[in-house]
């Protein structure tokens, strides 16, 4: 269980995997798309996730996300990897009309229960990050696979880039994006619903599992 700091800095990072930016329709960014969710937005494994009353477009996003070891600011790539204290699977619950409200992500990423983390697998058990498989599943079907290797801005370029505009602290959450394969790019879109179950699993780190709800 991911320890619930309301002080905790959660750094979310967009459009990251090439398919996802396709398929979405956006260009390749010159830098990291980097946008926060507050800590009331996400549960931990296994609790519920709220779908929002407001909106029928809840959609699922299956992430790797790091997790800060240790103080880190103007840190370069070359030493990103002394700051990253550990990794979880990561739920970016998307309510996408609101999302698209404006050019920001804020609204649409930041409904209460929205999103899941956790557990936290301690980093020197991952020998190499940029070999784990990500695969997100919606009531036991594949929707999402991508590989960490696929990341547009690798975690060290994400530990770079955002140690330098904020000082990370122990505890702080990099969430590195998700692959292609969302609902909202399905024809017809997929969006989850009450009773419907999401499982985000990432090779070395198990699997994050959390029923959906309506409010």
């Amino acid at each position: 269980m991911m320890n619930p700091d309301t002080n905790r800095k959660i750094l979310c990072v967009g459009v990251n995997y090439r398919p996802h930016i396709e398929e979405m329709g956006r260009e390749i960014p010159e830098h990291p798309v980097v946008f926060v969710r507050f800590p009331g937005s996400l549960v931990n494994a296994g609790e519920a996730m709220l779908r929002p009353r407001v909106s029928e477009q809840y959609d699922f996003e299956g992430e790797l996300a790091i997790v800060i070891g240790k103080a880190a600011r103007h840190v370069s790539r070359a030493d990103a990897y002394d700051y990253v204290g550990g990794y979880c699977c990561f739920m970016d619950g998307s309510v996408r009309d609101w999302q698209r409200h404006t050019g920001q992500f804020t609204a649409g990423k930041n409904f209460e229960r929205s999103g899941a983390i956790g557990p936290m697998v301690p980093a020197a058990q991952i020998q190499d990050p940029t070999a784990l498989e990500l695969t997100t599943r919606v009531n036991g079907k594949v929707m999402q696979r991508g590989r960490i290797s696929e990341l547009v801005f690798d975690i060290p370029a994400l530990v770079e880039y955002c140690s330098t505009f904020t000082e990370l602290r122990p505890g702080d959450i990099i969430a590195t994006g998700t692959p292609g394969g969302v609902g909202a790019a399905r024809k017809p879109p997929v969006w989850l619903r009450d009773g419907d179950t999401v499982e985000v699993e990432i090779s070395g780190l198990g699997v994050l599992s959390n029923p959906v709800r309506d409010e």
